[in-house]
């Protein structure tokens, strides 16, 4: 991903998603309420399953009682969660544009802070809002939302974060004739010509952690990158993987994401947290479940079987 912000993205389509920092969704406000439940039954969430009005059955959490205890109060609605999402949402991060159904990461990921924090699936409400409503400043009709929201400085100004659900990691795409197509080991991609985009947290990467044995070439933008494996000037191209998903499903027709980096210490992506209005006291709350889903390793599972198997893009090891 960019340092800075990446120019606005339009809809991407399947399995493919933009990334959150591109996102500039369509303005919208219709809500989804999944059914009304009583404040009572706050604390009765299940820890492995959880049932929608709709009849759909979605992972849930344990509750924590740190966590519970804190919300009392700091919704929108009392016993219930008011959650926002893009409109409309997309894979991985939500199946056909369905938050209600829990199937996608980031749907995963709010059902699992939700019961943590004592709601039950049921008390779980969603609306919709646009990327750049979102991160704007005032008052909102979300207790948080989520959308790929990069934990920013800038943005931290005006709304508030929680601690990060997610931290992206390096991924590498090309056609599917390049050789990087069946590359596994580090040892294969070191031979490789590597292209990234200048101002990329790709380029630190390359240079840093792949240390091809031939330089990277570096260009200003995708469209340079993309003529040079058209060329093949390039084997394959480096960069955060949602961006890949985007730059493969709308940029650079007929390539694929080959595979994806383990986290590597002192190279940390961008990472997304929950949004809120600022200084909202909810954010402490939501802390304190992500904290207990974080010790638990069901956050990890998560995004495992959301960014990794859901997807196909399967991690490349670095030893």
């Amino acid at each position: 991903m960019r340092r800075t912000v990446i120019a606005p993205i339009a809809l991407i389509a399947l399995l493919l998603a933009a990334c959150g920092d591109d996102n500039d969704e369509q303005e919208g406000g219709a809500t989804t309420a999944v059914s009304a439940a009583s404040a009572s039954d706050a604390t009765a969430a299940a820890s492995s399953a959880g049932t929608t009005a709709g009849g759909g059955t979605i992972e849930t959490a344990p509750v924590d009682e740190a966590a519970a205890a804190c919300v009392e109060g700091k919704t929108l609605e009392e016993g219930m969660l008011t959650v926002a999402t893009g409109e409309p949402a997309f894979p991985p991060y939500v199946l056909d544009d369905a938050p209600e159904s829990g199937q996608g990461f980031e749907a995963a990921v709010t059902y699992a802070v939700a019961t943590t924090m004592g709601f039950t699936p049921d008390q779980v409400t969603w609306t919709r809002t646009a990327f750049d409503a979102a991160i704007a400043p005032g008052p909102k009709d979300f207790d948080f939302n989520l959308q790929q929201f990069g934990i920013q400085a800038e943005r931290a100004e005006v709304v508030s974060f929680s601690e990060a659900y997610y931290t992206t990691n390096q991924a590498i795409l090309g056609y599917a004739d390049s050789p990087a197509a069946t590359a596994t080991d580090l040892a294969t991609l070191q031979g490789l010509t590597l292209g990234v985009v200048e101002g990329t947290t790709g380029l630190d990467f390359v240079e840093q952690v792949l240390q091809p044995a031939s330089a990277a070439n570096v260009y200003n933008d995708t469209a340079a990158a993309k003529q040079a494996l058209d060329t093949q000037q390039i084997d394959a191209i480096v960069v955060d993987l949602p961006t890949a998903f985007y730059i493969s499903a709308v940029e650079i027709e007929g390539s694929q994401v080959f595979g994806q980096f383990p986290a590597v210490a002192g190279m940390d992506g961008e990472s997304w947290g929950l949004l809120f209005t600022k200084d909202n006291p909810l954010v402490e709350c939501a802390n304190l479940a992500l904290a207990a889903l974080t010790a638990s390793g069901q956050l990890e599972a998560l995004t495992t079987t959301w960014m990794s198997d859901s997807t196909g893009v399967p991690e490349i090891a670095l030893e």
